[in-house]
C-alpha cells in the first residue's frame, strides 16, 4: 500500500513539474521577442507578448493548485514537501519574469512613437539573450537538480548587472546631449531594469535548485555589481 501511496505522489509530482517546465519555456520566449520586438520596432509582436502573459498566469495559477493538493492528499514527508513547496516558489519567479516582459513589451509599443536611440535596442536584446540563458539554466539545473550548474547561474548576474550599468550610463549620455532623447531614454531604462530583474529571478530559481538538492541555501551573499543603479521599474 505503501509503495502504491509512493508512486501516485511520485506521478503527480512529475505532472505538476512538468507543468513548471511548460511554463519556463513560454517566460524564455517572452523575454526574447519583448527584445526582439523592441529592435524590430514590431508593435504586433509587442502585443503577442502581452497577450501570452495570460498563459504564464494561468499555468501559475494550475501549478499552485495542484501542488496544494498534493500536500493536501499525499501528505508528502520532509524531502517531498521540499520539492512541493519549489514548484510553487519556481512558479511565482517566472510569473514575475512573464511581467516583466509584459511591461517591456508595452513600453516598446510607447516608443514606436518616438525616434530609435542608436544602438541601444540592440545592446538590450544582448541583455536580454544573456538573461534568457540564465533562466534556461536555471531550469535546466531543476530538471537535473545540478546543484553546481545553479551555481553557474548565481554567479552570471554580476554580468547582467554590469551591462545593466553601462546601458544606464548610455542614456544618461544621450539624454544631456539632446533633451529630446529623455522620453525615450527613460522607457528604454525602465526595460533595462526590468530585464535586470529577471536576471535576479532567475538567479532566485538557481538558489532554489541549490536548497533542493543539498538542504541548505547558499552561504555567500549572491554576487551583484557594487555600482548596480537602485531604481524601481
Amino acid at each position: 500500500m505503501s509503495e502504491h501511496i509512493l508512486s501516485a505522489f511520485d506521478r503527480d509530482l512529475e505532472k505538476v513539474q512538468a507543468l513548471v517546465v511548460k511554463m519556463g519555456g513560454l517566460v524564455e520566449e517572452q523575454i526574447l521577442e519583448s527584445a526582439r520586438a523592441l529592435e524590430e520596432r514590431d508593435g504586433e509582436l509587442a502585443q503577442r507578448v502581452r497577450d501570452q502573459d495570460k498563459a504564464v498566469d494561468a499555468l501559475e495559477e494550475t501549478i499552485n493548485d495542484e501542488a496544494a493538493r498534493l500536500i493536501a492528499l499525499r501528505a508528502p514527508a520532509a524531502r517531498d514537501l521540499r520539492v512541493t513547496l519549489s514548484v510553487i516558489k519556481i512558479s511565482a519567479s517566472l510569473e514575475r519574469v512573464g511581467d516583466y516582459a509584459k511591461n517591456i513589451a508595452k513600453r516598446s509599443q510607447v516608443l514606436l512613437e518616438s525616434p530609435q536611440i542608436n544602438g541601444t535596442a540592440a545592446a538590450i536584446r544582448r541583455m536580454a539573450q544573456a538573461t534568457e540563458s540564465m533562466l534556461r539554466d536555471s531550469i535546466d539545473s531543476y530538471i537535473q537538480r545540478d546543484a553546481q550548474l545553479a551555481a553557474d547561474v548565481r554567479g552570471r548576474d554580476i554580468e547582467v548587472d554590469q551591462m545593466y550599468n553601462a546601458l544606464f550610463r548610455e542614456f544618461l549620455t544621450y539624454m544631456l546631449e539632446d533633451p529630446r532623447n529623455i522620453t525615450p531614454c527613460m522607457h528604454l531604462h525602465f526595460i533595462a531594469k526590468n530585464i535586470e530583474r529577471m536576471g535576479d529571478h532567475a538567479t532566485s530559481i538557481a538558489e532554489q535548485v541549490i536548497y533542493l538538492v543539498t538542504g541548505e541555501l547558499p552561504e555567500e551573499s549572491r554576487p551583484k555589481s557594487s555600482s548596480v543603479v537602485k531604481t524601481e521599474a
